[in-house]
């Protein structure tokens, strides 16, 4: 196959390219992403020098640019998204822009180039928020979104959606839960709090640090990607989940634990504006239809995670620093 992956620069985006093409070895890919903060070729230089890997700096605003490329492919992998909360809550109109209008240039080009498989990567924010005992969400919870950046996104599903009930565009859509893995942007949680401590940092959480998240490795999330991509029913919705609802002290907690810290290390700070209480997956859809669960346990992964960063200081350091973005002039010109 040939394959447009949206935002391949990114932390999800640059994993699943890394996994796409360990398992389809003769499959091509080209990687179109704006290189926005968020995006870090470093995160693709084992793999820049393939023939079947191409990389097109390049925004899914451009409809020119998204007409041309999809063209060249059988299937688009829409990763490309404004998606940190914080940032939309100051400032909503790039995710606007991005999430919603750019996801419209990418359908409208896979319906004008006689259907191009689309798969859409969203979020299980666009559900909202969960009550401590409340049910965990599933692909028939109704869409209640608490910040831009998940009305945005829930605005982005509901297009890819109808482009399959008005014009039968091939699609499927997946929501995962918070995702952990190597290359992960600093600012979150999990990768912020491990180069604090290694900077010797506090570590700063919000509020009462006592939200709940479900987490899945980046890898398990990937494999479920394939999965949907490879069986998954045209016009279908599935939930990604990782079987892992911790709070975010608890969180803090472990890897303090791990990297032998004290809590005093732990620093609460004003609680964001509209922070979701908890979010939790029933992924037992694909678990049923397609044989999809995730494998990676959790405080495996997380020592895994820590140990990568540790090893790997000179990439989180080029990023605090800014120099990561002369790494695209270096390679590109």
């Amino acid at each position: 196959m040939k394959i447009l992956v949206t935002g391949g620069a990114g932390f999800i985006g640059s994993n699943f390219i890394h996994y796409w093409l360990g398992k389809h070895p003769d499959d091509n890919i080209i990687n179109l992403d704006l290189l926005t903060y968020a995006g870090n070729l470093e995160n693709l230089k084992e793999i820049e020098h393939l023939n079947n890997y191409e990389f097109v700096r390049g925004d899914i605003c451009d409809r020119d640019l998204v007409n041309d490329l999809v063209k060249k492919v059988d299937l688009i992998v829409h990763f490309a998204a404004e998606s940190h909360v914080d940032r939309s809550v100051f400032s909503p109109r790039k995710f606007v822009d991005t999430n919603i209008a750019g996801t419209h240039n990418l359908l409208e080009a896979a319906r004008n180039t006689g259907g191009v498989r689309f798969h859409h990567i969203s979020t299980d924010e666009v559900y909202g928020h969960l009550g401590p005992n409340d049910p965990p969400f599933n692909e028939k919870t109704p869409y209640a979104p608490r910040s831009p950046y998940s009305a945005s996104k829930a605005a982005s599903d509901m297009l890819v959606q109808v482009y399959f009930t008005t014009y039968k565009l091939p699609i499927t859509i997946s929501h995962c839960s918070n995702n952990y893995g190597r290359f992960q942007f600093p600012e979150k949680l999990i990768p912020l709090i491990i180069t604090n401590l290694m900077l010797g940092k506090k570590i700063p959480l919000y509020g009462d640090g006592k939200q709940i998240r479900d987490w899945i490795h980046v890898d398990d999330h990937n494999r479920g990607v394939e999965t949907i991509i490879e069986k998954g029913r045209i016009g279908d919705t599935y939930c990604l989940g990782g079987n892992n609802e911790v709070t975010n002290i608890d969180i803090a907690r472990m890897i303090l634990d791990i990297m032998g810290h004290d809590e005093d290390k732990i620093e609460h700070v004003a609680d964001r504006p509209g922070h979701d209480v908890r979010y939790a997956i029933d992924f037992s859809k694909i678990n049923k239809e397609l044989n999809w669960e995730p494998k990676i346990d959790f405080q495996k992964g997380l020592r895994e995670k820590i140990k990568w960063m540790i090893e790997n200081e000179q990439w989180w350091r080029r990023i605090r620093s800014g120099e990561y973005q002369d790494y695209y002039k270096q390679q590109y010109g």
